[in-house]
């Protein structure tokens, strides 16, 4: 079977799983595989359900992770999304995909900053823009966000992704041990400034490296 049917074999199983729900994250999928967003000699395994390794010794996350994600953050058209660790690019291709418009994702090694733009060129999304720099910052010029998804596990909530929330606005991150297990937690931003934290169960994570994360 060819990359393209391995692929859509592996999103018909997360429909039957139940943990792709929406029509809309299916459709993400579908466009964007994840074999678009690994190094050459991995493609034949960007079909299986385990993260694969990427340059600097990071991981792109298993394609269920990434939905679970996507589905927790209910991404609408029109939201303004902030990503923190890009990685391969692949999962802002995704958010990209559900948001219809301009998405902030950063990246604090440079060679995946240059990794993921090869790989957004490659599969032809034109909406990322990749910015070098310490994510446990934000990205101050753009915010406020409907939504933050972090993607590598932090010590505990970073100040400033709540506080570039919008009211109402939700932040999705692992939070926990410095490698391996975290919650995934669900912040959810009050229309007073204070929040409500949801955990959705145990994930595993590459450390989030950072000023309001983990030291190097």
């Amino acid at each position: 079977m060819n990359l393209d049917g391995l692929w859509r074999r592996t999103v018909e199983n997360l429909v039957r799983e139940g943990i792709i729900r929406s029509e809309a994250v299916k459709r993400a999928f579908l466009k964007y595989p994840r074999y678009l967003f690994v190094e050459d000699k991995y493609r034949k395994y960007a079909h299986l359900d385990e993260p694969l390794p990427i340059p600097a010794g990071q991981t792109i996350s298993a394609p269920h992770m990434v939905a679970i994600m996507l589905e927790l953050a209910e991404l609408k058209p029109g939201m303004n999304v902030l990503e923190i660790g890009t990685g391969s690019g692949w999962n802002a291709s995704l958010i990209a995909e559900l948001v219809k418009t301009d998405v902030y994702t950063i990246e604090r090694i440079p060679e995946l900053v240059e990794f993921a733009r090869r790989n957004l060129e490659r599969a032809g999304v034109k909406n990322v823009h990749v910015i070098p720099g310490d994510g446990t910052l934000g990205f101050p010029p753009k915010a406020p966000y409907d939504r933050i998804i972090v993607t590598a596990g932090a010590p505990d909530i970073p100040k400033p992704l709540v506080e570039q929330l919008k009211p109402g606005g939700k932040l999705i991150i692992p939070v926990g041990s410095y490698h391996l297990w975290q919650d995934l937690l669900e912040v959810i931003k009050l229309e007073d400034g204070s929040i409500k934290v949801k955990n959705h169960g145990g994930v595993a994570f590459v450390p989030l490296i950072g000023e309001h994360g983990w030291r190097e």
